[in-house]
């Protein structure tokens, strides 16, 4: 039955995409249109080319679904449990992207695709609810260590933006003074001559990325604590 001594399993790349809008964390899914799984959602993915690393077949994918090629990515975890897909034998290495959302663009699939609040997720296909808890635990542990929810925020954005996507990633509410007292600690913020009105109260200042001290941290790494 096989050319060669050992059969091969099939292997795909699965991205879990994050974005922000604002208000909370949202993850991209897209609705599968074959079985198994007809009519579930699940993450973007796919079997891997020949000649390809998982890498570059994670990144395939986030282009295909978003139009981005630049967005940060990283490989968390290798799923490998034998009937995870009832097709044949699949192992997937799973990615997760964090992309500024109104930078998204949709690729051929955009109709099947949709945003979905992180805690408003509908039961998924095939391992991806373990998938995305996974994915959600990695970002909550790296985001203590290295700035990476910024990638997640426009160029120009206030502080309770920030605020909200880091109690949105992290479960947690924090004062909103002593959160502005310790990111302006860390020297990662630039304060702009500049305001926006969200509410008819009061303006609120803008900030942007120190990118010096960003790209510094980002190489050493450091624990940002509340």
């Amino acid at each position: 039955k096989y050319c060669y001594k050992y059969p091969h399993p099939a292997v795909t790349t699965d991205c879990v995409i994050f974005g922000f809008d604002g208000r909370e964390l949202q993850v991209l899914l897209i609705e599968r249109g074959i079985e198994p799984f007809k009519g579930k959602w699940a993450f973007p993915g796919g079997f891997l080319k020949m000649d390809e690393t998982a890498r570059e077949g994670a990144l395939r994918e986030l282009k295909e679904e978003t139009g981005l090629e630049n967005a940060y990515i990283e490989q968390f975890n290798t799923y490998s449990d034998p009937w995870r897909d009832p097709r044949e034998r699949v192992i997937t290495i799973a990615h997760y992207a964090l992309v500024r959302i109104q930078e998204v663009k949709g690729g051929d699939d955009a109709a099947k695709a949709q945003w979905f609040p992180i805690d408003k997720v509908p039961q998924l296909a095939f391992d991806h609810d373990k998938i995305l808890r996974d994915a959600m635990r990695k970002l909550r542990e790296r985001i203590h260590f290295e700035p990476i929810g910024f990638e997640l925020l426009p160029e120009k954005f206030t502080m309770k933006e920030i605020q909200i996507l880091y109690e949105s990633i992290l479960g947690v509410k924090f004062d909103r003074r002593n959160f502005a007292k310790k990111m302006m600690h860390y020297e990662l913020l630039n304060q702009l001559d500049e305001t926006v009105r969200p509410t008819a109260k009061r303006d609120a200042l803008l900030y942007s990325f120190n990118k010096e001290n960003y790209e510094l941290f980002k190489k050493k790494g450091f624990q940002l604590e509340f």
